[in-house]
C-alpha cells in the first residue's frame, strides 16, 4: 500500500470515529425533542403505502439530505446515514480512503418515493459522502408510484399516518379532486374525522340546493369552502409557531371543534378567521406554559439543525 493509501486509509477511519461521536450527539438531540433519528425501512413503507407501479427514471444527481431510508442496511446508520455499528469501520473507512482519492464514486442505486430515496445499494457511499459534506451524489434512480408520498423528514411514526393518509385518499379522491392537497396529521384519528366533517357538508349542502349530492361534489366543497378557508388563517396568523410537531390539519381539526362550539355559545357561525383567532387567544391565556415550551423547542430545533450542518 502507498504512503498516500496508507495516509488516505488512516483517515478514513479517524472520520468514521468522527461521524460515530456525531451519531451520538445526534441521538441526545432527537431524545431532547422527542423524535425518531431511525432510518426508514423500504420493505415497511412498501407494506403501508399502496404502491401503484415503478418506472426507471436512470442517471441522475440526488440531494443526499433526501436521502432517509435503505432496503437492507436500516438498522446500520442512522437517519442522517451516521454509522450506529463498530462493524462498518472497515468499508466504511475504504470508501472515504477511494472518495479522496478518486473525483467520483460509481453511482449508487436509488428507490425515489415522493420527494425522498432510499437506497437499494451503496448505503456506505451515501454515508461517507454526508460525512465529507457532499451536498449530491450520482445514483440510479427507480421511481415507487405512491399517492400518499414521502418527504425527506418523515419518519417511522409517520408511516402509520401515511397509511390512514393513503385510506382517505382512496375514500374520497381528493388528490384527483384536487392534485394540489396536502392534508397530514402528526397523530393517528384525524381522517375519521374528515369523513365525518365531509359527510355532514354533504348533508348540508343537500338540504341547502334541495337535491342529491355527489360524493365527488361534496369532498371538492368541503376542501374549498371549508378546509382551506381556516389552513388560510392558520398561515396568517402564524399559528404553527405555537404548536411544534404539529401541523396545519391538526390545527384545522381543533379550530373546527372550537368554531362549532362558538356556534352553540352564540347562536352565530364566527366563521374561519375569528374562530381561528379566538382559539388561538383562548390557547395562549390558558396554556402559558405550552406556549413557552413551544420558544424553548424551537430553539432546541434551530441548535440541532446548526450541529447538523457543521
Amino acid at each position: 500500500m502507498s504512503p498516500l493509501n496508507t495516509f488516505s486509509q488512516n483517515e478514513g477511519l479517524h472520520q468514521f470515529e468522527e461521524a460515530r461521536r456525531k451519531a451520538f450527539i445526534a441521538g441526545i438531540f432527537d431524545t431532547l425533542l422527542r423524535q425518531s433519528g431511525n432510518m426508514l425501512s423500504l420493505d415497511e413503507v412498501r407494506a403501508r403505502l399502496k404502491v401503484r407501479g415503478q418506472r426507471f427514471l436512470g442517471l441522475q444527481t440526488v440531494p443526499v439530505d433526501r436521502i432517509i431510508g435503505s432496503e437492507g442496511r436500516y438498522l446500520d446508520f442512522d437517519r442522517r446515514f451516521l454509522p450506529r455499528s463498530g462493524k462498518l469501520k472497515r468499508r466504511w473507512a475504504e470508501i472515504h480512503a477511494l472518495a479522496r482519492q478518486m473525483a467520483t464514486l460509481p453511482p449508487v442505486d436509488l428507490y425515489k418515493i415522493g420527494d425522498a430515496y432510499f437506497v437499494r445499494d451503496g448505503n456506505h457511499r451515501v454515508s461517507v459522502a454526508r460525512q465529507i459534506g457532499q451536498k449530491e451524489i450520482d445514483a440510479y434512480v427507480t421511481e415507487l408510484l405512491v399517492d400518499v408520498p414521502l418527504g425527506p423528514d418523515d419518519s417511522v411514526c409517520d408511516l402509520l399516518l401515511k397509511e390512514e393518509y393513503s385510506d382517505f385518499l382512496e375514500w374520497t379522491e381528493l388528490h384527483l379532486l384536487r392534485p394540489d392537497q396536502r392534508i397530514e396529521f402528526s397523530e393517528p384519528g384525524g381522517y375519521l374525522d374528515l369523513v365525518q366533517h365531509i359527510n355532514a357538508h354533504r348533508y348540508f349542502m343537500g338540504l341547502e340546493q334541495q337535491r342529491e349530492i355527489s360524493r365527488a361534489e361534496a369532498v371538492a366543497d368541503w376542501y374549498d369552502t371549508v378546509y382551506m378557508p381556516v389552513v388560510y388563517a392558520i398561515r396568517q396568523h402564524r399559528a404553527l409557531d405555537y404548536f411544534p410537531g404539529r401541523t396545519e390539519a391538526d390545527l384545522y381539526r381543533w379550530i373546527a371543534a372550537h368554531r362549532w362550539t362558538l356556534l352553540e355559545q352564540t347562536g352565530n357561525d364566527p366563521g374561519p378567521e375569528r374562530a381561528t383567532r379566538h382559539y388561538l387567544d383562548h390557547y395562549l391565556r390558558t396554556h402559558p406554559l405550552d406556549a413557552l415550551h413551544a420558544i424553548v423547542h424551537n430553539l432546541m430545533a434551530r441548535l440541532g439543525r446548526m450541529h447538523e450542518s457543521r
